[in-house]
């Protein structure tokens, strides 16, 4: 199995629970064509460099999982099938970036539960 990560912004019209509901039908498509997450976090809404679809802000979302190179395709055809999502980006990680990925989630980790 490959690591990928894939990262999807939605339109700024979204609650946090259409987002949270937008995030879980693309991890029900992982899931359900034999995929394993890893690790997801919500970004929030950010500032978008450029104008897309005459909006300057979207809702951020990462999954990091592990699958089979046809399980892209299928993530990447819901993506453009759902009007919700206005860019995505889904890549295959190396070993090196998944050496930093387990790094940088360990760290966010601590800084939870620092706050907590």
């Amino acid at each position: 199995m490959n690591h990928y990560e894939t990262v999807f912004i939605a339109t700024p019209v979204l609650s946090d629970q259409q987002v949270k509901e937008l995030a879980g039908k693309f991890r029900g498509v992982i899931t359900e064509n034999g995929g394993q997450i890893d690790y997801e976090e919500d970004w929030g809404l950010k500032k978008l460099a450029y104008p897309i679809e005459k909006k300057s802000t979207g809702f951020y979302y990462l999954i990091q999982f592990q699958g089979e190179g046809d399980l892209v395709e299928k993530l990447e055809t819901q993506y453009r099938r759902d009007e919700k999502v206005i860019r995505f980006l889904t890549f295959r990680m190396d070993k090196y970036a998944v050496e930093y990925a387990e790094k940088r989630r360990n760290k966010y980790n601590a800084k939870q539960e620092e706050q907590q």
